[in-house]
């Protein structure tokens, strides 16, 4: 049976591995550089960093969400929903929609108002499945990112 429930430091093995199977389906396999550790220690101190729910199938962690607070000048407290991952051969069981839904009603609850996150362009599916439920997927405005290289090539110009 399909259980949804915060996560603990010790799904933290399980969740970087969801972590590393999402970069390899965005095309991005050498990309995650975290820890076990990493995450042990930013999502369960007294100022978590972020929060998870974890979607488990006969004991077995299958999906992840993870998601942390953000503040808007606009809407002011947000949701930023960093990954919704399932296991690939765990898709169309329902857990996507189960720990999509665990975050919708968390934002209610916390009385946030907008929750946020990002979609890769060719993700058809995902698009399709979030226009569905209401979401608005915006074409107008862009992600922009430094990364480590850019913060030092910034720093020493």
């Amino acid at each position: 049976m399909l259980q949804i429930r915060k996560g603990t430091p010790q799904d933290m093995p399980a969740v970087l591995a969801l972590i590393t199977e999402l970069a390899i389906f965005e095309k991005e396999p050498d990309a995650v550089v975290i820890s076990t550790e990493d995450l042990v220690r930013d999502g369960f101190t007294e100022n978590p960093l972020f929060h998870t729910f974890v979607a488990e199938l006969n004991e077995e962690i299958i999906g992840v969400a993870l998601y942390y607070y953000r503040f808007s000048t606009w809407k002011g407290k947000t949701i930023h929903l960093e990954d919704l991952i399932v296991k690939e051969n765990n898709r169309g069981t329902g857990a996507g929609f189960a720990l999509y839904s665990e975050i919708i009603k968390q934002g209610k609850k916390d009385n946030v108002r907008r929750i946020e996150w990002n979609v890769l362009d060719w993700n058809t599916p995902a698009i399709k499945f979030y226009e569905k439920s209401g979401a608005k997927v915006l074409s107008d405005w862009r992600v922009v990112h430094m990364d480590e290289v850019g913060i030092e090539t910034f720093l020493n110009n």
